[in-house]
């Protein structure tokens, strides 16, 4: 019977060592060993360098900037366009947004330039007032319930009448409308204004006022009819013309064959 206190001492087989570093670094050789790794600063000019040489991504774009002048706006990359043309946005948003005050103050005095018209405030005796005169009274006596003064509402109507008296001369249609619906507002506010007796008088010196100014403002327009006569010109119709074939001889021409005909 063995002996249970025996202890025969075992031994070991061989230990599997764990590799090392140098092992790792000779099986693979492209990865760089601890504490050797390329530094941020290095990869970031290495990166630098590769977008600036021919090909990269800033040589390319330095390109398109340096050769837009001689190329032109047709020929210019489009992301230059794109550029120029939000700054040109900017500009003019920056412009406007610098302007809107100076604006406003300058519309402000314009239209506030006149006094306050008030009824019988103009006692000239020029022919000019015979015609102004119940234009101011009609506008000061129906302005009362409005938001803005009456010396507002005279100076928009005589810049109104401004406009369509310059823009019908440049023979603009849209002026030319303007024109006609002022001077019959006119005419029409002189008539329900100007005293009982002296109405007829008032009334055809403003027609006769505003008939003179269109002649300038509607300068160009007839009544005439204008007619477009259409010249057809020649016309040229080309034939094609066939010879009449001569006469086959009898003798030398084969069973098959027909002279052409006419149907």
């Amino acid at each position: 019977m063995a002996d249970h206190n025996d202890r025969t001492p075992h031994v070991p087989g061989p230990r599997h060592e764990r590799p090392t570093a140098d092992h790792d670094q000779a099986l693979n050789p492209a990865q760089p060993a601890p504490g050797k790794q390329q530094p941020q600063l290095a990869v970031l000019r290495e990166r630098w360098d590769n977008a600036w040489d021919e090909g990269g991504v800033l040589h390319n774009r330095w390109e398109d900037l340096r050769r837009a002048p001689e190329l032109g706006w047709h020929g210019m990359a489009n992301w230059v366009k794109a550029v120029i043309g939000f700054a040109g946005i900017c500009a003019v948003i920056i412009l406007l947004h610098g302007a809107t005050d100076a604006l406003a103050d300058a519309l402000h005095r314009l239209l506030t330039a006149v006094p306050d018209v008030q009824v019988g405030a103009d006692t000239s005796d020029s022919v000019f007032a015979v015609v102004d005169q119940p234009i101011r009274s009609y506008i000061a006596a129906h302005t009362a319930s409005l938001p803005i003064t009456a010396s507002t509402v005279y100076t928009v109507w005589q810049v109104v009448g401004l406009f369509g008296l310059i823009g019908g001369f440049a023979r603009s249609s849209g002026a030319r409308l303007t024109w006609t619906a002022w001077g019959a507002a006119s005419i029409a506010m002189v008539y329900s204004t100007a005293p009982a007796d002296g109405r007829t008088i008032a009334t055809g010196l403003a027609v006769l006022a505003w008939t003179a100014a269109s002649a300038l403002a509607l300068r160009g327009l007839t009544l005439r009819p204008e007619v477009f006569i259409h010249n057809a010109g020649h016309q040229i119709e080309p034939h094609l013309h066939l010879p009449a074939p001569a006469a086959p001889d009898a003798e030398d021409t084969p069973d098959n064959v027909r002279p052409l005909q006419k149907r």
